[in-house]
């Protein structure tokens, strides 16, 4: 076997136990801090502190009763929640980590990534249709309209990100590819030069993971839970799985579109250092990623427990009236202001 290929195998497998343990963990992270917000304790009988609890919560999915009802079409109840979680875990690929360090670095990765962010709703969708039941199906509907609304501005604040990374990338870059854009934002991040296109696309990916305040596709106090009503045991939890992968990747992909990605403050003092050689400095942009995914991943959490959801029509308000119009005008603006930034 190819050596280049082993430590490609070596990174998926890697990536994909690290990915996986930090979705459980993010449960555990979200209730306890839910708990804290709403002044309680939180998880702390399983292990010390409660840091057990997620293996409990595993082993406990794994025992129930996998239930599917009578009249439910059981081929695509199956594949569902197979589908989701899935395609949740494929965004992953295209991530670097740190430079030269990523599962496969393509020319189109930021085309990729939008791919499958879109098609990730057939598997709610789908849930929704196949359980026969009319929350389920209501839910599965609501995602669907849902995607259309949000997706077409999320699209656009990416548009703007490509800009400014075929304008302020190094010399031969190809601007679709995801390090390409990471590598444009050395010196500024693209948090600073584009904010709109930063607070669209970062509140379109609460939309996508299905996150409050956007969480109509399950919305308990209407739908029961919404397309997962119906499922149950380790369908259920590969449901939970996907929408948790989901909130690491879209911390992931805010990071990497509009913090500089694997890059550090200061980054070229480190490098006229000699700090960022070798290992070291590998080590240290990949704690660079990651501590900006992680923060992310707590403004997600931290958002859930202090927003109430919108109603059905404020969120296609907001899709179609506000923010549709708002990522165009973006894009005007920084193609403008780079027009003149040329001349």
């Amino acid at each position: 076997m190819d050596f280049v290929l082993t430590d490609r195998l070596i990174l998926i497998g890697l990536s994909l136990f690290t990915l996986i343990t930090v979705a459980a963990y993010t449960v555990y992270a979200e209730r306890k801090v839910c708990a804290l917000i709403q002044q309680r304790i939180g998880p702390n009988r399983v292990g010390p502190f409660g840091l057990l609890q997620p293996l409990a919560d595993v082993i406990k999915l794994l025992l129930k009763e996998d239930i599917v009802p009578t009249y439910a079409n059981k081929t695509l109840h199956f594949i569902a929640p197979v589908i989701s979680v899935s395609l949740a875990l494929s965004g992953l690929a295209v991530l670097p980590f740190a430079r030269g360090v990523y599962i496969a670095d393509v020319n189109i990765g930021i085309l990729y990534v939008l791919a499958v962010g879109s098609i990730a709703i057939y598997g709610v969708t789908l849930s929704g249709w196949s359980s026969n039941s009319k929350y389920a199906l209501l839910g599965g509907l609501r995602s669907s309209a849902q995607m259309i609304s949000y997706e077409l501005s999320l699209g656009l604040s990416v548009i703007s990100v490509v800009l400014l990374t075929n304008e302020f990338a190094p010399e031969g870059s190809e601007f679709l590819k995801i390090s390409s854009i990471v590598e444009a934002q050395t010196g500024m991040w693209n948090v600073f030069r584009n904010p709109i296109g930063f607070f669209i696309f970062a509140t379109c990916a609460f939309a996508e993971a299905n996150r409050a305040p956007f969480d109509l596709a399950e919305a308990e106090q209407e739908l029961v839970g919404g397309f997962h009503t119906e499922y149950s045991s380790m369908k259920f939890a590969n449901f939970f799985l996907a929408e948790y992968i989901h909130v690491i990747m879209g911390s992931a992909m805010i990071t990497t579109l509009f913090f500089g990605g694997y890059l550090l403050p200061f980054e070229s003092q480190l490098k006229a250092m000699g700090v960022m050689e070798g290992i070291l400095g590998t080590l240290l942009q990949v704690g660079s990623f990651l501590l900006k995914t992680f923060f992310f991943m707590f403004v997600f959490i931290w958002v859930r427990w202090t927003l109430p959801r919108f109603k059905y029509n404020q969120l296609m308000d907001i899709g179609w009236k506000w923010f549709l119009p708002i990522a165009i005008i973006n894009i005007m603006l920084v193609a403008a202001v780079l027009a003149l930034w040329e001349a």
